[in-house]
């Protein structure tokens, strides 16, 4: 629950991840905010296993309209929610555009407004008190909720000679790659291996290989995934808060995340 700056309005809000068929099919436009509303009430109903109600009262993706999280009207009776309609989804906007762990894009994540308490007077209930309580309450609840982080995934297929297979197995394992398939290419003495690579493990990757393979090897990367980090990013001594840490330092932010009582407001 966050407060508006004159303290005449409050917002409760709620986080929860969404599946991550979701998220894919909003990134690759089949789901979309565009579709006539009976579609795309059916769709979320009979696909994705929403309410009814929720999918109905859907008030947005972000961020830029198009994005792989929602934020959900699920309020029961309370007055004036289409006036702070657009000020709530410009709070939500700004949260997934810079998310509170390292201030990157937010993926999978739905947003539920479960109760407001507004002024009669619209004068105390504007774009400037509203925005920024919104803001604050989405990311209270997203350190509530238990965000993870992810990393971007390639595919890497690399294509060598036979005999220096080996060698490349053991420059994909040195950099957490996870081999998918290793198939002959028919008619040649090259062999082609398939295998997902981290991105952030991929800098240097080519020169790297090649070094270890004289030159043999030529790899070719293309995205295909996000993959969730294990570990919790606000709990001290894991691998994941220490990249966080780094990230947050590289960008001039203070080095720990901020603290849920930062955002959320006593009653």
């Amino acid at each position: 629950m966050s407060k508006s700056a004159n303290k005449h309005n409050r917002i409760y809000m709620t986080a929860e991840p969404i599946s991550e068929q979701f998220a894919l099919d909003i990134e690759s436009g089949s789901v979309t905010s565009k579709m006539e509303p009976k579609v795309f009430i059916k769709t979320l109903v009979d696909n994705y296993d929403f309410d009814k109600q929720d999918a109905q009262r859907l008030w947005a993706f972000g961020p830029d309209g198009e994005g792989p999280n929602v934020i959900i009207d699920a309020t029961k009776g309370c007055q004036f929610m289409n006036e702070i309609k657009d000020s709530v989804v410009s709070g939500f906007e700004i949260v997934t555009t810079s998310g509170v762990l390292c201030e990157e894009t937010l993926r999978g994540a739905r947003f539920n407004v479960e109760d407001t308490t507004l002024h009669a007077d619209s004068i105390h209930r504007g774009a400037g008190q509203i925005i920024p309580a919104s803001r604050r309450v989405c990311y209270a609840s997203c350190l509530l909720s238990e965000p993870k982080l992810q990393e971007p995934i390639f595919l890497a297929e690399i294509t060598c000679p036979q005999e220096v297979a080996g060698n490349v197995y053991s420059c994909l394992a040195q950099r957490r790659a996870i081999i998918e398939i290793e198939e002959p290419i028919e008619g040649t003495p090259l062999t082609l291996i398939k295998s997902f690579l981290p991105v952030s493990e991929s800098f240097g990757f080519t020169a790297f290989l090649r070094s270890n393979t004289a030159g043999q090897a030529f790899p070719n990367c293309t995205f295909h995934h996000w993959d969730e980090l294990s570990g919790d990013p606000l709990v001290e001594g894991n691998q994941v808060y220490e990249i966080v840490k780094t990230i947050r330092k590289r960008k001039g932010l203070k080095e720990n995340v901020p603290l849920v009582e930062h955002y959320m407001d006593k009653l």
